[in-house]
């Protein structure tokens, strides 16, 4: 009998951490809420999740080191998913209210308001999905649930062969801006996968299917 998937879901005090395990569970993953170092090391997997401001995320990651984790997992081609804000703090900088604040910068570009009539974007959504997905395969035509104000607006990342091109999901709310990001080893969605009922099961599903080479 193959075992589960480990997936480590970083305890760095974001909140609303516990539906995230529930739903990584649910998907097919031993999911665990830790700080522990090596386990993060060692997990199949890695969730980063985020609630709240840019610039109190970024202080709890620093202040936990989790920033360090997370750039060692991704030098050394560690799957590693972002949720929300978990999200967000890929790119260089986020600019909310006036205060800009620097990221993890695993991605160029900034995290600034959403140009649209009533914020936040708050309810369920549908992306266009970009070619070759695996996080939405097969779900292509459904729903996610977004809360948020801010996101990437834009996305400049040049690639250079033999890396192949990111793959990039967008919804529109007032403007197009990105649901999701799959690139190499880092995926990342704005939405809430754990929020997003049986569509966020699957998406979360497929993604651990995904690290199954990393359990054989």
């Amino acid at each position: 009998m193959t075992s589960k998937p480990l997936v480590a879901v970083l305890d760095y005090g974001s909140g609303n951490v516990h539906s995230a395990v529930k739903a990584l569970a649910a998907a097919g993953a031993d999911a665990r809420l830790t700080a522990d170092r090596g386990l993060i090391m060692d997990a199949d997997g890695l969730v980063v999740p985020g609630v709240g401001a840019f610039q109190a995320v970024m202080a709890a990651l620093r202040a936990s080191r989790g920033d360090e984790l997370i750039g060692r997992r991704l030098a050394g081609g560690r799957p590693v998913l972002g949720i929300c804000v978990g999200m967000q703090v890929l790119f260089e900088h986020g600019v909310e209210r006036g205060v800009d604040t620097e990221g993890l910068g695993e991605w160029p570009g900034a995290v600034t308001q959403l140009q649209a009539p009533v914020l936040p974007h708050m309810g369920w959504n549908t992306v266009e999905a970009g070619s070759g997905s695996r996080l939405f395969a097969g779900l292509e035509d459904e729903r996610f649930y977004f809360v948020h104000s801010y996101g990437a607006r834009q996305w400049t990342l040049e690639v250079q062969p033999p890396f192949p091109e990111p793959v990039l999901t967008w919804c529109r709310y007032g403007e197009p801006f990105l649901a999701a990001v799959e690139n190499g080893p880092l995926a990342a969605t704005q939405f809430h996968p754990e929020k997003s009922g049986d569509a966020g099961i699957r998406l979360l599903s497929n993604w651990i299917d995904g690290l199954s080479g990393a359990t054989l």
